[in-house]
């Protein structure tokens, strides 16, 4: 009977690691597999957070990425315009109209400068340079290490990008002369843009590398927690198997076992 009892146990174990495709059903079946395995699931947890503020991090960085291509564009049409006023082929009437496109455009540059937001957070004004005390730091890691974090302010150092801050927003082109001055920051300008969206491009491939190396990380640590906690079916059947026969046998020796005291008294009776 105690056998028996054993075996019934043993057969309700692996009927439900069969039932629910899981080794670890209670801490008692691995004690050591349960601990790493809880401590790992942890970490994913962790990680799968970083992935999205990572993902958080490279929206913000793509909608400032955007923004700077339309400034882009605006300083190329207004160096194009400045050009053209410059030569001696046009008329003052020409030059003026010029000058009211290139007033409109740098009103239109700083528009974006200013407008330019991620959920409240303002991104062409200056608040992501590395200089402010606006820190923006996206939390990767299962730590609070430095290496957990990314520090975008430092990584991108976006400097305000205004019209003011290139150097161009006292500029004109209603002369020659003023749109020959004007030429000259405006290629300034945009010297300096390209450098800023050069820094924008390199942190926008290095959060593509970590986002990468993020899932692969948690596809890795979900594997082994599976490896620690998913039953092995084709061990977990013969086992089934193994203690059913096991059961059955015990039973059938119970039954036995109940004949041998009848067998005595039939003795004694025959006595």
């Amino acid at each position: 009977q105690r056998a028996m009892s054993i075996n019934n146990a043993r057969l309700r174990s692996s009927l439900e690691r069969v039932a629910s495709g899981i080794r670890l059903n209670r801490s008692s079946d691995d004690i050591a597999s349960m601990s790493i395995s809880e401590s790992l699931k942890g970490d994913v947890k962790a990680l799968q957070q970083g992935g999205k503020n990572l993902n958080d991090g490279i929206a913000m960085i793509n909608t400032a990425d955007g923004s700077l291509a339309e400034q882009a564009g605006i300083l190329i049409r207004l160096r194009e315009i400045t050009s053209q006023s410059a030569t001696g082929t046009i008329g003052d009437t020409e030059r003026a109209t010029l000058n009211l496109e290139f007033s409109a455009l740098r009103i239109e540059f700083d528009r974006i400068a200013a407008t330019t937001e991620f959920n409240d957070r303002k991104l062409l004004n200056g608040d992501l340079a590395s200089s402010s005390s606006n820190t923006t730091i996206l939390q990767l890691g299962i730590d609070s290490n430095d290496s957990s974090r990314f520090n975008l302010n430092q990584e991108i150092n976006l400097t305000a990008v205004t019209s003011k801050a290139l150097g161009f927003n006292a500029s004109n082109i209603s002369t020659d002369t003023a749109a020959l001055t004007a030429m000259g920051k405006l290629t300034t300008a945009i010297e300096e843009l390209s450098s800023i969206r050069g820094r924008v491009g390199s942190v926008q491939e290095r959060l593509g590398f970590s986002n990468d190396h993020l899932n692969s990380t948690v596809e890795n640590m979900n594997s082994a927690i599976s490896t620690l906690r998913d039953a092995d079916f084709a061990e977990e059947f013969a086992g089934l198997t193994r203690n059913q026969i096991l059961v059955q046998g015990a039973s059938a020796m119970v039954g036995q076992a109940n004949l041998i005291p009848q067998s005595v008294l039939t003795l004694l009776q025959a006595q």
